[in-house]
This record gives C-alpha cells, structure tokens and sequence, in this order.
C-alpha cells in the first residue's frame, strides 16, 4: 500500500485525531470526537439565541475554529469534504438550545442543505425553534458538482461572526436570521487556485495544473471554476477576481474584505495579494474598513486564494467589531 505524504496517523482516522487535537488545544471548548461535534465548553445560557454551523472536514479553521464566544455554540465536523449527518445536527441542536431558539448556518452545498432541513425538521417535532439561513456568496459558477445555485466559501465566516454577535446581545431568533441574511446579501466571493488539493483518502491531486496555470473560480472542495488560464503576476489575478466581484454587487463605500488562502500558500504571498485589493478598491473609490489575511476557509493543503468582500453598514460595522474569542479569531476581549 503506497504512503501518502501527509502529517496523519492513518487516513481513516484523520477526523477524529484531528478533533484530539483541538480538544487538547483549547480547555474552552466541549469535543464531543465520538459524535463530531464542538462545543461550547460553558454550554447554553438561558435566553441567548444557539448559533450551529458544520460542513465536511478540510477547511479548518472553518467550522470549529469559529466556536466561541461571540460566534458559533457549536459545529459539526462530517468526513473530509462530506457533508455532516442529521444526527450530529440535531444533538448539537439540541445541546445549544436555552430556550430561545437555534439558527443553522448552512453552506449551500448539497448534502449540507438536505441533511440540515432533515435536522430542523426534526428538531422542531422535539419542540426546538430553527430558523436556517444559507449562505450562497461565491460569484464564480451558478452551479457546480456539489450543489445547485452558487456555492457557500469565506461568507460564512463574516455570518458567523456578525450573527454571532448579534446573538449575544439577547436578540430574539427572528432578529439574528435577519442579520445573518442580510450579510449573506451583501457578500460575494471568488478564488484562484495554482494548484490543486489532496484528500488523505485519494492519497493524489484532485486534479491537475501545470506549473504555467491557474484555476480561476474554483470551488473549496476542487470542483472546476469558470475557466482555466495561464498563470500570471499576483496583481493580475486579484484584478481578474475583483472584476468578478464588481460585476455582480458594486465595489463601493466601506467594505469588510477578507483574502482567505487556501490552506498551501504563504503567508507572505497573501499579503501581496492584499496590497493588489487595496489598490484595486482604491481606484473604484471604494476602501477596505475592515479586513482579514490569512487562512480562514481553506481547501486542505491547495495553493491559491479567495477574496470575499461584504458592503458594511453601521449595524454590521459595529457588529463585526464586537468581541469575540474562538481558537482562530479573537479580539476585545
């Protein structure tokens, strides 16, 4: 049997060792590794709206990472790129319910969509109010292999912080939905990808690029974007992304601007693209009020980028800027 190069133990037990890893890591958080699920160690708190979220495993820190005060109760963790099951769904539920309410945060991929509508339905029958808000933000392709209409990337990050912060407050569900759709609808995203990812199962590329091209618009499970082209200088394939934003919501005022890489590339490089972004908003009249670089919502160990952009206004400014405390975000507190 041929090795695969990666930093595991055995490739089917890459989920749960990982899961090991962040219950050790983090004493502020519950991991449930039998179920897939991360918690909040402190539990629900009567009156406060439970925020859930998951998706398949290979995006860290997307979902767990993102467990804490100020954004999500609790996340479950599916295989990689798989869709978690209405059964972790609905114990998370469950377990983060104080009496006010649950909100899913719902990528729309597939098997998220249908596994998560099965979990709020039955959850509901259990006497627990859902409310499910999708997130649907990337621009590259209308429909792809995972799912119909577009594709949920890095603007689940900004629902579920800004959702997050809401929820804190004690607003009641009806109100943190209505946040959570309105960033949803003020967000867009696209990626570039130079190279391609590798699962711990397949052992080998999801597909394969040459040293001399790029995948622009490509999905964080591998799927294809809109079109192949040849590499080019970093300030290039930035414009080429922002083009693509501006096209489907306006590139103006203030801006929350996330450049997310995609789990392979450097730090350093990151930032290069940023500089490009600012320069680009800058030209269109637009500026990034707030920003994140880093690796957010990645595509396991894939080389390239995405830029999410979310049009701000005072609500979600000040809501963004509130406190939160997870293992991969964390300020004001």
């Amino acid at each position: 049997m041929d090795t695969v190069k990666k930093l595991i133990n055995d490739a089917g037990t890459v989920v749960p060792d990982a899961l090991r890893g962040v219950a050790a890591a983090h004493p502020g958080l519950r991991v449930d590794v039998d179920n897939q699920i991360v918690f909040r160690a402190s539990g629900p708190r009567t009156g406060k709206v439970g925020l859930v979220s998951g998706g398949g495993s290979g995006h860290e820190p997307l979902h767990g990472g993102f467990v804490g005060y100020g954004m999500l109760d609790a996340a479950c963790a599916g295989e990689v790129f798989t869709s978690p099951v209405p059964d972790q769904m609905i114990e998370a539920t469950s377990a983060v319910d104080g009496g006010a309410g649950v909100l899913h945060i719902v990528k729309n991929y597939t098997g998220d969509v249908l596994n998560f509508r099965m979990a709020a339905e039955l959850s509901a029958e259990e006497g627990v109010r859902v409310e499910s808000v999708l997130v649907d933000d990337d621009v590259a392709v209308r429909d792809s292999l995972y799912t119909a209409g577009r594709r949920g990337t890095g603007a689940t990050l900004f629902v579920e912080k800004i959702a997050g912060a809401l929820a804190e407050t004690g607003a009641p569900l009806a109100e943190v939905a209505r946040v959570a759709r309105e960033v949803n609808a003020r967000s867009r995203s696209f990626g570039i990808a130079l190279s391609s990812c590798t699962t711990p199962a397949a052992g080998r590329p999801t597909f394969e690029l040459s040293d001399t091209e790029v995948e622009l618009g490509i999905g964080i499970h591998g799927e294809p974007g809109r079109t192949r082209s040849a590499l080019r200088p970093a300030r290039e394939l930035v414009d080429l992304a922002m083009d693509a934003l501006h096209e489907d919501l306006p590139l103006s005022g203030d801006l929350l601007v996330m450049v997310n890489g995609m789990g392979g590339t450097p730090l350093i490089e990151l930032y290069i693209a940023y500089a490009a972004v600012a320069d680009h908003l800058a030209g269109r009249g637009a500026r990034a009020a707030r920003c994140l670089v880093g690796n957010y919502v990645t595509s396991l160990d894939m080389q390239g980028f995405s830029v999410s952009v979310c049009r701000l206004d005072d609500e979600l400014t000040g809501l963004w800027d509130a406190p939160v405390e997870t293992p991969a975000l964390r300020w004001g507190r």
